[in-house]
């Protein structure tokens, strides 16, 4: 099932992502970050923005959330977006229904654009994305340093719904995250 991810999430979520740390460019994070400081990203960004998990019995498989683009007020309607999953689980359709579950969430807050970020050649994410109807928007190139190399970025963007002028403010993700309609939206996804 796909769910709100909870602080005790963190230990799943951390096995997930240290192997990605430590091996592969898909993040630029080079330090694990540690189940507290998991435990604690994922309280702070729900207050927001949305952290869900795929949950199969009890087993994290994957993760994916929201967060701010930019920290200026005139970015609230644009959020970046991430996702992993547990090598065990990949190829299963799972990235696919997890994010979209993510995208629809964004949407009922009144988010209107999404943006991935992606480690080139990321191919795979790439074609997740695209697939997702995200559009290429740019390149920064070599962006990162790690793993001994220069790393290209690439930026992708999805707009979930065309922007109002003016627009309602966007729902934090606190109060959206109790109600019906998000309990109706994730229970729809699978």
């Amino acid at each position: 099932m796909i769910r709100v991810a909870v602080e005790s999430d963190a230990g799943a979520c951390h096995a997930i992502y240290a192997p990605i740390v430590e091996s592969s460019a898909i993040t630029f994070e080079t330090s694990l970050p540690g189940e507290d400081a998991m435990a604690s990203r994922i309280r702070a960004r729900l207050a927001n923005h949305p952290w869900l998990v795929w949950d199969d019995g009890g087993d994290v498989l994957a993760y994916a959330y929201a967060g701010r683009f930019r920290e200026r007020a005139a970015y609230d309607w644009i959020a970046e977006t991430s996702i992993y999953v547990h090598e065990k689980a990949r190829r299963r359709g799972i990235a696919r229904r997890l994010y979209g579950a993510l995208l629809e969430t964004m949407r009922l807050q009144g988010i209107n654009q999404a943006v991935g970020v992606i480690t080139l050649p990321g191919d795979t994410s790439v074609a997740m994305h695209e697939a997702m109807g995200f559009s290429p928007a740019g390149i920064w190139p070599k962006a990162g340093y790690k793993l001994g190399r220069w790393w290209d970025v690439g930026v992708w963007s999805l707009f979930l719904s065309e922007p109002a002028n003016p627009p309602p403010p966007v729902v934090p993700f606190a109060e959206l995250a109790a109600t019906p309609q998000l309990a109706n939206l994730l229970a729809s996804t699978l």
